[in-house]
């Protein structure tokens, strides 16, 4: 999958951009505030549908403005498609493929796969689990619609579970037969979550350890290890166990929504041991196992967007990081930087055809 071209309309700061882009390397320069993390925020949308960031669709369209769009040309095997997203602030986004529009957002999820390598990703380390098993969610649902089916289902009906509980807490009731409506279809879609997770993080973890080996030369042994209830109990009885604690808190304690990854340097906590390099080492070698996973089960090579990364990794690294995503062969690469001349030096370096664009 290659794009070859992107259009966004009053898209945050963009009144209106136009890029054509070399099929390999791709780089936006300019200071800081101009909009480059913008062009990699609106590539992130094109694959899928909103921002990286966490910002809302409305707080995406430019100040005065009652609307964006972003669409792309992009490079298929059989023919090229037209991606076009628009967000009316009065309306329902909308997302087309070749001017038909997709039902859900669901439907689109998987068709151009996309890793982002950012500052912000050192949150996967410092947060809590919530944006780790989001991370999760994210990898899996790129190679497996039913996955997110499942995802979608299991998160409604826990939130139906949820209601009733603070239901029967604010009119002092109890019914454990209604209550027990959801036991069924949270278990069928939690047990089919836990087991792809499971399955997924067991075959990532050392494919991390691979390019953490390549990337920092390090000896020490990392691993990501899956953290679930599911690893103990099955769903009906951890729903069944926990339906006193469930009552007096007014929310399911137990399930999928409750797993985490566990991040280990040397059978010890990275967030503990690890230094800033060893870290970020570690979290760029997690995106690069997520591109080589994405790749070995949907056959496509997922675009990489690579914001502000010279600020985070020495020019070496940098320039060995873009070698090795080459030498892997793992698709376009877009980059954002605040100097052009460096951003250049690298590039020359690993001749490879690129395209710069200043910002």
């Amino acid at each position: 999958m290659i794009i070859k071209k992107l259009s966004l309309i009053n898209f945050k700061n963009h009144s209106e951009q136009q890029f054509e882009f070399s099929p390999q390397i791709n780089c936006f320069v300019g200071n800081n505030g101009v909009g480059k993390t913008n062009v990699l925020d609106a590539l992130h949308y094109l694959s899928v549908g909103k921002s990286f960031l966490g910002n809302s669709d409305l707080n995406n369209v430019k100040s005065d403005e009652d609307f964006f769009v972003i669409e792309s040309e992009i490079q298929n095997e059989e023919k090229d498609d037209l991606i076009k997203i628009l967000m009316p602030k009065e309306a329902k986004k909308v997302i087309k493929k070749n001017d038909k529009s997709y039902e859900r957002l669901a439907d689109h999820i998987g068709y151009l796969p996309s890793v982002m390598i950012s500052p912000y990703d050192s949150n996967l380390i410092s947060d809590s689990g919530e944006s780790r098993r989001k991370f999760l969610d994210a990898m899996i649902s790129q190679t497996d619609s039913s996955y997110l089916f499942d995802l979608i289902q299991y998160q409604k009906t826990i939130q139906q579970r949820n209601a009733l509980l603070k239901y029967f807490a604010k009119n002092r009731t109890f019914d454990k037969d209604s209550l027990e409506i959801y036991n069924d279809p949270i278990s069928s879609f939690g047990t089919r979550i836990f087991e792809k997770r499971k399955e997924f993080v067991e075959k990532l973890s050392p494919i991390v350890q691979h390019f953490y080996e390549i990337i920092s030369g390090g000896k020490e042994i990392v691993n990501v290890i899956y953290e679930s209830h599911l690893l103990t109990e099955d769903f009906n009885s951890l729903l069944s166990s926990s339906i006193d604690k469930d009552r007096a808190l007014t929310y399911t304690s137990k399930g999928t929504h409750k797993d985490d990854l566990l991040f280990e340097m040397n059978g010890t906590s990275i967030k503990k041991i690890g230094s800033q390099g060893q870290q970020k080492s570690f979290l760029i070698s997690l995106k690069l196992a997520q591109i080589n996973r994405i790749k070995e089960l949907t056959g496509k090579s997922p675009i990489l967007l690579l914001d502000d990364i010279f600020d985070k990794l020495d020019d070496t690294r940098v320039s060995q990081l873009i070698e090795l995503v080459n030498k892997e062969s793992f698709g376009q690469i877009f980059i954002t930087d605040t100097h052009k001349e460096r951003t250049e030096n690298v590039v020359r370096r690993i001749n490879e055809e690129s395209r710069i664009f200043e910002i």
